[in-house]
């Protein structure tokens, strides 16, 4: 390309240029006039638009209760863990979201304030939508704080309604607390008493076998083996209790239920790897008479498993009877929601720019299709109004 035509080509985008111009020059009149017009009337949209206000509360998502329930958990050693999850596991912030959101806390929400008629609403599914629209429920991904955004054309509304579901999540709380305590107590209550059965059946059992055969002793390594054993299968029997309390409220797909699931897998497989005889018995023989040394052993091991489940579920059964006994929801108010004195709605000068900016740009496209249609010759014309028929 030789400079010729590189001058030919800027001549050419040059008269492109101009005619574009040469076409607003020539419908000026008309894009003033429609964007004049659109600013006045923004103007006027935007005085006429009611003032809305929005307040917010803050709340921190409960914890699992210190004091008297870590000093319970303290007691049981090793299977504090396992303890806690029969309560149920830390309390996310998501939960507690999806509480405020849920139609128990709206429907309490809406027939507090009145809403069907503040929202002018026939039905009740409309007044949800409207609801949803005016409280904004989020939660802080990196500090888990929840806020509650309430808007509302009467600030000192928008206010109330703000601590009104901070008010009914902790009501939310303390019932589904008090009733999933319940369930647990009553599971647990149910397995006391078998474990109560079988735990005095195991003592007679040895007693009559230590009547019947004398006293034996026994070598540590035996103890140190029923001892083991011991703790799995009450570590076995509590997560049983578990996974009946959680599917009694819980589908199979829950993830919790998965989790009990694996663990109560991974708790038989420990089991069976020591109650194994392909590699020989778990229990030693004893002294010169094995098989009654044998027998004396799978008596001992019973008598000491049905003892530490007792000694487990008791505790359990006890910190299942105090939270269902309390009625305090532990959700801790960080910020309640104040009347605001400032209106957040509507922006009047960002809705003016906008609307005026907007009809702008379509006054300039509506002057080239005038334009276009101005110099259209008749056979598109036809095919125009043809097509338009």
């Amino acid at each position: 390309m030789n400079d010729s035509d590189v001058v030919e080509l800027e001549e050419k985008d040059m008269v492109d240029l101009l005619d574009y111009l040469q076409v607003i020059a020539r419908r000026r009149r008309m894009i003033c006039w429609v964007t004049g017009l659109a600013f006045v009337l923004s103007i006027v949209i935007s005085l006429l638009l009611p003032k809305i206000y929005s307040s917010t509360a803050r709340i921190i998502p409960p914890q699992q209760d210190q004091g008297l329930m870590a000093a319970m958990m303290g007691q049981m050693g090793g299977l504090a863990g396992l303890a806690g999850g029969m309560l149920g596991s830390g309390t996310t912030g998501d939960l507690y979201v999806g509480m405020l959101k849920s139609e128990a806390v709206k429907d309490v929400i809406i027939d507090k304030f009145k809403l069907m008629d503040v929202y002018e609403e026939d039905y009740r599914l409309d007044t949800y939508e409207a609801l949803d629209d005016a409280a904004t429920i989020e939660i802080g991904r990196k500090d888990g704080i929840i806020s509650i955004t309430v808007e509302d054309e009467e600030p000192a509304r928008a206010a109330e309604m703000a601590n009104a579901f901070v008010g009914e999540l902790e009501k939310l709380s303390v019932a589904l607390n008090i009733t999933g305590a319940g369930q647990n107590r009553k599971f647990l209550e149910q397995r006391l008493v078998k474990a109560k059965l079988d735990l005095a059946r195991a003592e007679d059992n040895l007693k009559a076998y230590q009547a019947k055969n004398k006293a034996l002793d026994i070598t540590e390594q035996a103890k140190v083996t029923i001892g083991g054993v011991a703790q799995l299968r009450a570590q076995l029997a509590v997560q049983e209790v578990q996974l009946a309390s959680l599917r009694s409220y819980l589908t199979d797909e829950n993830d919790e239920i998965k989790t009990v699931k694996a663990s109560i897998a991974n708790l038989k497989a420990q089991i069976a790897s020591l109650e194994s005889t392909s590699k020989g018995s778990s229990i030693p023989s004893v002294g010169s008479v094995p098989a009654l040394g044998q027998e004396y052993l799978r008596l001992m091991r019973e008598l000491k498993i049905q003892e530490t489940i007792i000694e487990f579920i008791t505790k359990q059964y006890e910190m299942a009877k105090f939270t269902e006994a309390k009625d305090v929801s532990g959700v801790q108010i960080l910020q309640k929601a104040t009347v605001p004195d400032k209106k957040t709605k509507p922006k009047r000068t960002l809705l003016v720019l906008g609307i005026t900016f907007a009809t702008f740009m379509f006054a300039v496209f509506l002057a080239f299709v005038l334009e276009n249609v101005k110099w259209m010759s008749p056979g598109d014309r036809e095919r125009w109004r043809a097509l338009l028929r």
